[in-house]
């Protein structure tokens, strides 16, 4: 009698092979060869028995969710829509996405992790008198000066032609910083030290630029007011993704590597995606609404707004539903 490695060692092979029949059926979207339909239905079918009998065999809960995700992608590439469904999108966006980014861990820990190190490094940096130099330190003077001559003679209400130009810098700026936490995301502990260096200067310059006595330091507040929650945010999802995606080859629950990464890769995308939408907003408000000659009211009440927004969107769309079926 076969064991159980033994029966998952085949199994696994038409996995493979299923999921190598997926990636070519982007090539033959629009011309499907019939043998490759025939054994990609006869995959489909065999991975829905396994995916049945997942309880008999005492799968590992990941092997469970990766045979949930062949069967459904299964189920696209064979009975594939092309109209575009304005309510699917929408639950996705709305109900998928923060649900999932509400529980996921990599969230959590990159959140705690980048705003907690954000706000110990604006204390210190902020109190001169029990922690005298700590800006230094941690900024350089190099960095000082540069932040004291941008913001010194700062002056609100530039042209829009100058604005719309720094709206594309300003995206270009912001996601690489968020690209760098992403791409390092994979390799745990270079991710990880990227994001708490990022918190760390970040705070530091919030820090130091609030002192009383700092150079340009009204200026900067002003600026930094209602794009600052849009901005912190999205590096700090970025790092949860890039550390999500990492988390498959550290941790594969019985799969492949490949396949674990792959699996990690697809939850990540939702997190990656709604970082992507957070640097667009925090870009336009910067070049748009931060250096405008509006009254500093108007930017404090914005960024109470985009506070208010994340929060319900995170927190009150992402708290799992009562029936359970989010958790």
């Amino acid at each position: 009698m076969r064991t159980l490695a033994e029966v998952l060692e085949e199994r696994k092979r038409r996995w493979d092979r299923l999921e190598q029949l997926l990636q070519e059926s982007r090539r033959l979207r629009r011309i499907r060869r019939g043998a490759w339909v025939m054994e990609l239905s006869d995959l489909y079918r065999s991975v829905c028995a396994d995916l049945a009998l997942a309880d008999q065999y005492r799968l590992s809960p990941e092997t469970v969710a990766y045979l949930h995700d062949l069967v459904g992608r299964s189920h696209n590439a064979i009975y594939r829509s092309r109209r575009f469904q304005v309510h699917e999108w929408w639950r996705i966006a709305f109900h998928d996405a923060p649900q999932q980014i509400f529980r996921d861990r990599c969230v959590q820990v990159c959140a705690f992790l980048f705003f907690g190190l954000f706000t110990l490094a604006t204390y210190v940096a902020y109190d001169a008198t029990r922690f005298p130099e700590a800006a230094e330190w941690i900024l350089g003077s190099e960095h000082i000066d540069q932040l004291e001559s941008n913001f010194e003679n700062l002056e609100f209400g530039r042209d829009n032609e100058v604005n719309l130009w720094m709206v594309a810098f300003y995206i270009q700026h912001n996601t690489g910083i968020g690209l760098q936490c992403f791409a390092l995301g994979p390799l745990i502990i270079p991710g990880l030290y990227a994001t708490a260096y990022n918190a760390t200067v970040l705070g530091a310059s919030f820090g130091y630029m609030a002192r009383d006595e700092s150079p340009g330091g009204d200026q900067f507040l002003e600026f930094v007011t209602a794009h600052g929650t849009f901005e912190l945010t999205a590096i700090a999802l970025a790092a949860a993704a890039g550390l999500r995606i990492g988390t498959g080859w550290l941790f594969t629950r019985g799969m492949t590597r490949l396949a674990s990464m792959q699996l990690r890769a697809r939850e990540a995308v939702p997190v990656m995606a709604v970082s992507g939408v957070l640097f667009v907003l925090a870009a336009l408000t910067e070049g748009l609404l931060s250096p405008s000659d509006l009254p500093y009211f108007f930017k404090a009440l914005w960024a109470v707004f985009s506070s208010s927004l994340l929060m319900f969107y995170f927190v009150v769309l992402g708290y799992p539903a009562e029936d359970g079926s989010a958790t």
